[in-house]
């Protein structure tokens, strides 16, 4: 199955960033916007309390879900924005860690934020999403 997403490296930046610096999809192609994947179980409780890796683990895989939901999975996002309740970069390095393994060789341009508070209780990590499909 032909993908839509189009990762792009420039050899004139930095290799330390462990993604693609863009990405592009065809005018045919159909974008599909995703809420920020939170770390909440299917009863609305906070997963992984306290638990950095943990939560982006449950949020990587509810977004799996909303993805295969619209017709697509993780190697169709387009681009991704990793948000961490937290000042500490480590507890930002633990989180992405996590993220970057799940997409493995589909490495997404990507944004990692430390942010002051999310929206729900004991909540530490979401991550948003853009993907792009090619419908038959």
């Amino acid at each position: 199955m032909p993908r839509a997403v189009t990762l792009i490296r420039s050899a004139a930046l930095s290799d330390v960033a462990e993604y693609a610096y863009a990405a592009t999809a065809p005018a045919e192609a159909r974008l599909i916007f995703l809420a920020g994947a939170c770390p909440l179980n299917e009863d609305g409780s906070t997963a992984a309390v306290g638990d950095y890796a943990g939560q982006a683990a449950k949020a990587v895989e509810n977004m799996r879900t909303a993805l295969k939901d619209a017709g697509a999975s993780l190697e169709d996002v387009i681009s991704t924005r990793v948000l961490v309740a937290s000042t500490r970069q480590e507890d930002l390095g633990t989180a992405w860690k996590v993220v970057r393994e799940a997409f493995g060789d589909h490495d997404v341009p990507s944004t990692l934020m430390g942010v002051t508070v999310l929206g729900y209780t004991d909540q530490l990590v979401e991550i948003e999403a853009v993907a792009a499909v090619l419908d038959a």
